[in-house]
């Protein structure tokens, strides 16, 4: 038996225009995108100073940095239940509170212990925002502008990156605890924002909520035809009735794009993007940056500043290129930019201390800008739309969270050991294995990532089965 799907072209055009209620249901995208990016950034300034306050080792100076993406983990995977159980909108705000919750931690804590605690909490926050936020943007936004409600979190993530750069050039080590907790700030606001915006129709629908369904339809699109958007939901909903198990992730039928999804979720990471983020007020210190004021200087436009204006390279050519051409373009840059960050700290490690950069020194900064801009427009934003894309839509929801977690379980590894893996082989070792992974990655994304730009969803699922 077949069944017509409602025609909604007409209405759908109508409901193209982007209403009050649709600039809140950005403005919460973009306020979780800055808090996630925020987190992330602003450690890198604030560590000095965490370290010279609590005597800490390498070991605890890397729980406090790399905590947070353990926190990340199981809030990736705890992030699709609580935007089904709780609504996409309440899963939102939940994060927020929890990104306030940490931040406070963060800044009055006594001891390490609960410095710790405020950076899993943190962390936590951050997971649950991957997941529910870009959910409630693209379920929200007309189909018109989808693609940028998405990309406008990724971008919103590295400004966040670059705001919190900013923060930490502007105080000094000593003033870390303000560092850590000004991101309560943003947290106050994503909660007020989310606090006056609209559910999600279709998880209304799935809750069996059908009239305040309507309701928000209508708001959204005043001269849209709600009664026949609000069919199309119901209408898809049915089709997929009786969703996929966590088990139905894993079956044989999907384990190509399992594979793809995990690989770069995998290889996004090991190739030392969150190590450069955390660390790259400590990476400028060795490279002869000697004051902190150097340090953040060249963190906050050479990392920062570069990451904001390079992502706009893939929401430019993401879709006119290809998703693989600007991988594979990505890691060459990223590895020829390591193996020279691993060459200028031959020369930087055999030199004692000075009162300024080294050329080694410079060198080593216009390499990490290299890298950044790499990066920015492959690995960052297309391994994530490639995800997205892969799975059938029957198990795209857990299969995306898997790739999440497994992406934050590697982000953790990489963030928990680096100072330990340069103690024990050098700066110069650390950075070639890097750009070892860099190899490794052009040749698996070249051999196994297949290209999906231009192609439907329904075309890509089939695929598997050819």
């Amino acid at each position: 038996m077949s069944v017509t799907q409602p025609s909604t072209n007409a209405g759908q055009a109508k409901g193209d225009a982007l209403t009050g209620p649709l600039v809140i249901v950005l403005a919460v995208v973009v306020m979780a995108g800055l808090l996630f990016g925020y987190d992330q950034g602003v450690i890198s300034g604030a560590l000095a100073g965490i370290r010279q306050h609590f005597s800490l080792s390498a070991l605890l100076t890397e729980v406090v940095t790399s905590w947070v993406t353990l926190g990340a983990l199981g809030g990736s995977l705890a992030g699709g239940y609580l935007a089904d159980r709780y609504g996409r909108r309440r899963a939102v705000l939940i994060a927020g509170l929890l990104f306030m919750l940490g931040a406070l931690l963060q800044a009055l804590a006594p001891g390490v212990l609960l410095l710790v605690l405020g950076r899993l909490a943190v962390g936590f926050g951050v997971g649950v925002a991957a997941v529910a936020a870009p959910l409630y943007g693209a379920e929200l936004a007309p189909a018109a502008h989808r693609g940028r409600f998405v990309s406008a979190y990724q971008l919103a993530i590295t400004i966040g990156i670059f705001l919190a750069y900013l923060v930490d050039s502007v105080l000094e080590d000593a003033s870390w605890r303000w560092m850590l907790g000004v991101s309560v700030v943003p947290g106050i606001l994503l909660v007020a924002v989310g606090a006056i915006g609209v559910e999600s129709p279709r998880w209304l629908v799935k809750a069996g909520r059908r009239d305040e369904a309507r309701a928000v339809l209508a708001r959204l699109a005043p001269d849209a035809d709600a009664a026949a958007r609000l069919e199309a939901i119901e209408h898809t909903l049915g089709e997929e009735a009786g969703g996929a198990s966590w088990g139905d992730v894993f079956d044989r039928a999907w384990r190509k794009p399992l594979i793809i999804a995990l690989g770069l979720a995998v290889f996004q990471q090991i190739t030392g993007i969150n190590a450069i983020i955390y660390y790259a007020n400590q990476i400028f210190a060795a490279a002869g940056f000697a004051t902190p004021q150097e340090q953040t200087t060249a963190t906050t436009w050479a990392v920062g500043g570069v990451n904001v204006a390079a992502t706009f390279i893939a929401i430019a050519f993401i879709d006119k290129l290809g998703r693989r051409p600007l991988l594979l373009a990505g890691l060459v840059g990223m590895g020829l930019a390591l193996l020279v960050v691993g060459i200028a700290f031959l020369s930087i490690d055999g030199q004692p201390p000075g009162t300024g950069p080294t050329a080694a020194g410079i060198v080593t900064l216009v390499a990490l800008v290299v890298f950044i801009v790499s990066f920015a427009f492959s690995l960052g934003p297309v391994v994530w739309t490639v995800i997205n894309e892969v799975f059938p839509g029957r198990v795209r929801g857990r299969a995306v969270a898997v790739a999440t977690a497994v992406n934050w379980g590697a982000a953790f590894l990489v963030s928990q050991f680096f100072l330990t893996l340069i103690e024990a082989i050098g700066k110069p070792a650390t950075f070639w294995l890097f750009a070892f992974f860099c190899l490794a990655g052009w040749i698996w994304v070249y051999r196994v990532v297949p290209e999906t730009k231009g192609r439907s969803l329904e075309d890509i699922e089939k695929s598997w089965s050819t």
